[in-house]
């Protein structure tokens, strides 16, 4: 068990569920949410209108999440919005990746610090990495060190750090594709047990699951889709939690609700041992369209409910599904 300032543990219970479960709601896309919008033909001031959306789903949806993570470029009106029972995260690093040289190298928000988002109102610094562990050790060692600043800056803050791993393979760009799913569960699992050292001072990790869903037995649209049969899926899922001391949260990857539930009763029933969600589009991203189409009133009837029924099913998900990090922290 990890034992953590007693700031941070009131930072997290904040953060959580009183049994232990964070139940957060992610929302800080920021060039996903541009391409949603223009996806769906929107044609005026595109930066007002990710501030209104964040708002939006804030002010109707944090009433079900036991926190919500925001960005501080658009978030911040929207984290103004959120009920008060809510926790905050605040993400640090700047949208998309260094698209210049290989490596995928992250940046942080300029204009921030962890102090600086603990006096915006954040309860937890949330930042993300993409990260391949076969890439060279010349590019992966400048990443540990990376990590290694943020986390010190947290310790400093005395603030919980939320590491968001994306794992990806610098030979192959489709993280959708069958050869991408075969090396998956060797790079999402592989990059937990890294970050999981104590040398990076990471309180949460938010992770991938540890297979592409679509090609799992039973799950596959066809037999030729199959890359995994059940139980080689349910030893990844196993094996992942195994990986791992810390507390540790699944994201949506923008994957549909219905989908995302049912691979958290999956992964219950391999033997994880996940501590939550931070679960964004899945929630939230079919409420774009009618954002644009239809405006604020009908937006607000959609997050009100088609919305709030996408967060009910999968807070009763995660009632039957994950366990509590009181065990992980203390």
């Amino acid at each position: 068990m990890k034992k953590i300032s007693e700031n941070k543990l009131k930072f997290m219970n904040q953060l959580s569920t009183k049994e232990g479960i964070i139940a957060a709601l992610a929302i800080d896309q920021r060039g996903a949410l541009k391409k949603m919008l223009a996806s769906e033909g929107f044609e005026g001031d595109v930066e007002q209108a990710i501030v209104d959306f964040k708002k939006l789903v804030s002010e109707e949806l944090t009433a079900y999440s036991s926190s919500i993570l925001l960005d501080p470029e658009y978030g911040l009106p929207a984290s103004k919005v959120k009920v008060p029972e809510s926790g905050l995260l605040l993400a640090y690093e700047q949208t998309g990746y260094d698209a210049t040289e290989a490596g995928r190298f992250p940046d942080l928000i300029h204009e921030y610090s962890a102090l600086r988002l603990k006096e915006a109102g954040a309860d937890a610094v949330k930042f993300l990495l993409y990260y391949d562990v076969d890439e060279s050790a010349e590019i992966n060692e400048r990443k540990h060190a990376f990590v290694e600043r943020i986390g010190s800056e947290c310790i400093a803050e005395d603030i919980p750090f939320y590491l968001e791993l994306l794992s990806y393979d610098a030979k192959n760009s489709d993280n959708t594709s069958k050869e991408f799913a075969k090396v998956k569960p060797h790079k999402v699992n592989d990059m937990m047990a890294e970050f999981s050292k104590e040398r990076y001072n990471v309180d949460v990790l938010k992770m991938e699951v540890p297979v592409n869903m679509n090609y799992v037995e039973g799950f596959a649209k066809s037999l030729e889709d199959v890359v995994y049969t059940k139980e080689e899926a349910m030893k990844h899922f196993k094996e992942q939690s195994e990986k791992t001391d810390l507390p540790y949260i699944f994201l949506s990857a923008g994957v549909s609700a219905k989908l995302f539930q049912e691979t958290l009763y999956f992964a219950k029933e391999s033997g994880s041992q996940f501590n939550g969600v931070l679960c964004g589009r899945a929630t939230w991203k079919d409420g774009v369209s009618v954002f644009v189409k239809e405006g604020e009133t009908a937006t607000r009837k959609w997050l009100r409910t088609t919305g709030k029924q996408n967060m009910d099913a999968l807070n009763e998900t995660l009632a039957d599904t994950a366990t509590t990090w009181h065990k992980k922290l203390n």
